[in-house]
């Protein structure tokens, strides 16, 4: 859950565009995918309670560094209500994050595991589990608002895109003009001293073929923590 700083208007905040989130139902074919997989739900999780709604931002309303996801997983957020929590993409961000000093663990389980973020902050362009981990661009732009309002509020200087999508979408946001083809370690600055890191994305697809290494992430997130502390 993110905690809202005493500098947040009353007319917008962390906490109102979560509980926004998790009541939006813009898009019919996201909706039907996100309650289909809450009610059928996968038999190792069969006894649990899905959150089958969208996913607010997690992490420091106070955060130099945001973390820029696709979507929720299936089983993973849109399980357990939080980004990037109870899935193997999960586990490989938050022990790249708690190796750089951004998380207070390295395991992210349950909303009630204990994990905290320290000046960085986790979200998505779409806010809801898409079939087959694709969102449609009108979805994409339909969720637009949520991710221009969080990155509004926060005002980070650094943001990490895991994967293109999200690379895509932040380029929209900042209006980057040209866009630098995407890669692996591209870094773009964006003016006013902002930045975005690029990386692949924590998926599995990446993880398990080594096409995304520890060693490569933990890469990326030291030189976010350094950029953030004006290095």
């Amino acid at each position: 859950m993110v905690t809202d700083s005493p500098a947040d208007s009353p007319a917008d905040s962390l906490g109102t565009i979560a509980a926004e989130v998790a009541a939006c139902r813009a898009c019919p074919r996201l909706v039907e995918w996100r309650e289909r997989v809450a009610a059928e739900k996968r038999a190792a999780y069969a006894d649990e309670v899905y959150w089958g709604r969208g996913v607010p931002p997690f992490g420091d309303a106070a955060a130099k560094v945001a973390v820029i996801g696709l979507a929720p997983a299936a089983h993973g957020a849109n399980r357990t209500g939080r980004m990037f929590t109870g899935d193997r993409s999960g586990d490989w961000l938050y022990r790249a994050m708690h190796r750089a000093g951004f998380a207070n663990q390295p395991t992210s389980v349950s909303l009630d595991d204990g994990l905290e973020l320290t000046g960085a902050i986790v979200t998505s362009p779409v806010k809801c589990a898409p079939p087959a981990n694709k969102p449609t661009t009108t979805e994409r732009d339909t969720c637009r608002p949520f991710l221009t309002r969080e990155l509004a509020l926060v005002d980070p200087t650094v943001f990490i895109a895991l994967g293109g999508f999200a690379y895509q979408a932040l380029a929209s946001h900042l209006k980057i003009r040209p866009r630098p083809k995407f890669g692996h370690g591209v870094e773009v600055p964006v003016g006013d001293g902002r930045v975005v890191l690029c990386s692949y994305h924590v998926s599995q697809q990446n993880t398990f073929t080594g096409r995304l290494t520890e060693e490569m992430l933990d890469a990326v997130f030291a030189r976010a923590r350094d950029l953030a502390a004006g290095g």
